[in-house]
């Protein structure tokens, strides 16, 4: 984006330019010409106008018009926010997304901008940007914007390299579900393991790949009875092969570790660090965890036939299982006062005599305060017992991303039965968390505040009753506004 700027010169006259910013720098693109009366460098300032008229290029703060607006007869008739698309525009472009598909652009700004069904968002481009779509159109190509995906990922994939300089080498890997307003299930949307609570609706699960920063490269969807710890591999294998990532090392939580993908996984070469869930422990892991030092940063490695077991102390965590714990003696005490069992009473246990409390069980749970466990097949010469730790820590980034695409963009499709709307759905709402998470990485601020600051600035519709004239005004930028431009690197 370009902007006019007036400078004096070492010989006092004033300098009319042309410029632009990057990188924080102003980089002049035209000398209009210098001045040392008002009159001329008004005529300067007309002349560096028209030449970035014939240059195509849009000015962010355009300067007041200099026809006269006669107050009498002028009517105001709306407010646009066209900075707020120019600038997501911009982004689009600068990311590599601008090319791929004028409707997934605008579906996905408006994603960002505002959540809403197909049918209001065309509603809301015309009323907030002046763009229009007609509503046949849209929905007769809605459903053709799924076999964008592949083309959709390798701009991800790039836009994360190159402009996040991330390391595909490592990758994070989680599962989500998003149900869905009905009671029917059909070919996709099936009932299953909701994590939405929502088991007697249908759902789809969501498998998303992302980078150490939490930036979105991949994804697939697939039916919602599907068993989460079979979506990995072949999501996983499946991004390896389209982008030439070779052997990355999965991040992943306790639910996607089996027997069964470990094998796949070493099969095919791939490193690993997934939770484990130490209950399960064996006897001879839980003798290696009583006997081991309780300090914060001691670790363990025992080998299992998942990989190596990692387990870390934390007196952080220890407080936090001995909190829970605690809770849980006093409740399974009340139950079995009044010879109850409950439900899901995790220490109480009984049945043909009086009801109990499971010394077995709260011993075990007493030898696991305070540890957490992760399966690797990463050697211990090549990656050390706190470096898996920390690796694996690095899954709130995922958590975070899906707390992203359900609040600030409301991923649930819930106004889509068809599989094809539903699977072009996910993917806007894909490209929109990209570019949302491209936002907040380079700027460090939310998408919330991103979004607020951009629709700050407005442009108000004065039409001359008499003349027909239509004049705009762009109301002034806060002062928020130009550090998140210089920020985001869009230049104005």
């Amino acid at each position: 984006m370009v902007s006019i700027r007036k400078v004096k010169t070492s010989s006092g006259k004033t300098a009319v330019q042309v410029v632009h910013y990057k990188a924080r720098k102003v980089v002049v693109d035209a000398h209009i010409g210098s001045a040392d009366d008002a009159e001329t460098v008004g005529i300067l300032m007309v002349k560096a106008e028209e030449w970035i008229h014939k240059q195509h290029q849009t000015m962010l703060f355009p300067p007041p018009p200099r026809r006269t607006l006669n107050i009498e007869t002028a009517r105001f008739v709306n407010t646009t926010h066209k900075f707020a698309y120019t600038v997501l525009s911009e982004i689009f472009k600068h990311c590599g997304f601008a090319d791929v598909s004028k409707l997934l652009t605008d579906l996905s700004i408006m994603r960002i901008i505002e959540s809403c069904s197909k049918l209001r968002s065309i509603e809301l481009l015309e009323r907030y940007f002046g763009i229009q779509w007609t509503q046949i159109t849209v929905y007769r190509n809605l459903p053709k914007l799924k076999s964008l995906k592949d083309d959709v990922e390798k701009k991800a994939v790039a836009c994360a390299k190159t402009l996040l300089h991330a390391d595909l080498s490592l990758i994070l890997y989680d599962v989500t579900t998003l149900y869905f307003e009905t009671f029917k299930d059909d070919d996709l949307r099936k009932r299953g393991f909701s994590k939405d609570h929502k088991e007697n609706q249908p759902q789809i699960v969501i498998g998303l790949l992302v980078t150490e920063q939490g930036f979105p490269v991949g994804y697939e969807v697939f039916e919602g009875n599907a068993f989460e710890g079979h979506t990995m591999l072949p999501v996983l294998k499946n991004f390896s092969q389209k982008h030439d990532v070779k052997t990355p090392t999965v991040v992943a939580d306790a639910a996607m570790i089996s027997l069964d993908n470990v094998k796949a996984l070493k099969k095919d070469g791939y490193s690993y660090i997934v939770g484990a869930r130490l209950a399960n422990s064996s006897a001879d892991i839980l003798d290696a965890i009583r006997t081991a030092m309780q300090k914060d940063g001691s670790t363990i490695r025992i080998s299992t036939d998942r990989g190596d077991l990692v387990c870390a102390y934390s007196s952080t965590r220890y407080r936090k299982d001995k909190h829970e714990m605690d809770k849980q003696l006093e409740r399974a005490e009340i139950l079995i006062a009044k010879n109850e069992p409950g439900r899901r009473a995790k220490f109480v246990v009984g049945g043909d005599g009086p009801y109990v409390v499971n010394e077995t069980l709260k011993q075990k749970a007493m030898t696991l305060l305070g540890w957490k466990g992760y399966y690797t097949n990463i050697p211990e010469a090549t990656l050390s017992n706190l470096e898996v730790v920390t690796r694996y820590r690095q899954l709130w980034h995922v958590e975070q991303t899906f707390r992203m695409a359900k609040s600030d963009l409301e991923a649930r499709p819930i106004f889509h039965y068809k599989e094809d709307a539903i699977r072009a759905h996910i993917l806007i709402c894909f490209v929109a968390l990209c570019i949302g998470k491209y936002m907040e990485s380079v700027t460090g601020r939310s998408l919330r505040d991103i979004r607020d600051t951009l629709m700050s600035v407005a442009d108000a519709h004065i039409v001359d009753s008499k003349t027909g004239d239509t004049t705009i005004l762009r109301s002034e930028p806060n002062e928020k506004v130009k550090p998140l431009l210089k920020d985001l690197g869009v230049s104005y």
